[in-house]
């Protein structure tokens, strides 16, 4: 389908918006690489013409750039809303995977602030920037935005959990409580009452419970048991590879999962465990990690990004 440009709009100022949008991008890149955040702001409120900047956009100062006018025109067209929607969640997956190349991996606790500060900054300074702009395309913006937000704030939260639980699993004594404590717990009376619930195969739950003990007996680094975890999404999930219901079970999944480790974590607390602390730090990161598995496996499903998973 093709869609006609508005009046006083051309193909080339089409490409204009192309070549000055990807500039925009490759200094917010060039920012995060230099770990300025702050440069985000000033940035997006020079592209958008924000009234207070100091050129308000209405004569062009080079050739290629577009007088306000022209931007906001080109921003109402429909196939130029898609293009900005389409490489903004690219582009916000790739300044995610620079920032946090690997979520357990060890982060400065000076770094993982400032990314979270960053990440509470962005509506605010996007919004404010655009004020003015078009409707359609400020709503595009502060969906992908929201989304590099959240993601931002969900890994630097598992990383942090990460680590934290990395000194749980390095130490032998604490192991040892665990697996003493996790011993006592009735399974079966668990698997009984979320069986009318989750409807799960009782061989499997039986598996993974055996599974997790013996990972805990041979005090498992953080890195297997990540390993394991992505195994047991993998098994559950392979019969609805390729199928359309996959999404939908790979939400049923998770929702599973977290109700048996609730059951668990009850039992546990009733039973006053000693090592209650321990599991419920290694719950918590378990069931988050899960969720960092299942967004990338719904992404890759479904041909797009984690974080147009989650902007959904």
């Amino acid at each position: 389908m093709i869609h006609p440009l508005p009046d006083d709009i051309t193909m080339e100022d089409v490409d204009t918006l192309r070549s000055i949008y990807r500039e925009h991008c490759e200094a917010f890149l060039d920012a995060i690489l230099n770990l300025d955040f702050n440069m985000i702001e000033s940035l997006w409120r020079e592209f958008w013409r924000a009234e207070n900047n100091n050129n308000n956009g209405d004569e062009c100062e080079e050739e290629k750039y577009l007088s306000k006018q022209k931007l906001y025109l080109l921003t109402q067209c429909e196939p130029v809303q898609e293009f900005v929607k389409h490489v903004d969640m690219q582009f916000y997956q790739s300044m995610v995977d620079v920032l946090i190349p690997d979520v357990l991996r060890p982060i400065p606790t000076g770094l993982t602030q400032a990314i979270r500060n960053f990440a509470k900054n962005l509506e605010n300074w996007l919004t404010s920037a655009m004020g003015g702009c078009p409707e359609p395309i400020v709503a595009i913006k502060l969906t992908a935005v929201a989304a590099f937000g959240q993601t931002l704030r969900r890994y630097t939260s598992l990383n942090h959990l990460a680590q934290a639980a990395r000194a749980v699993l390095q130490n032998g004594t604490q192991i040892a409580q665990m697996l003493s404590d996790l011993n006592r717990v009735d399974f079966r009376n668990v698997q009984e009452q979320a069986s009318w619930i989750c409807q799960c195969d009782t061989a499997i739950v039986q598996r993974l419970e055996n599974d997790f003990k013996a990972a805990l007996q041979q005090q498992n680094t953080l890195e297997q048991w990540a390993g394991w975890l992505q195994n047991v999404v993998d098994d559950a999930l392979q019969e609805y590879r390729g199928k359309p219901s996959f999404v939908n079970a790979a939400r049923q999944f998770l929702l599973k999962w977290s109700f048996y480790s609730s059951m668990v974590i009850r039992d546990l607390t009733l039973r006053s465990a000693g090592s209650f602390g321990s599991f419920h730090l290694i719950r918590l990161l378990y069931d988050e990690y899960m969720f960092f598995i299942i967004e990338h496996k719904v992404a890759k499903a479904t041909n797009t990004t984690p974080i147009a998973v989650m902007g959904e």
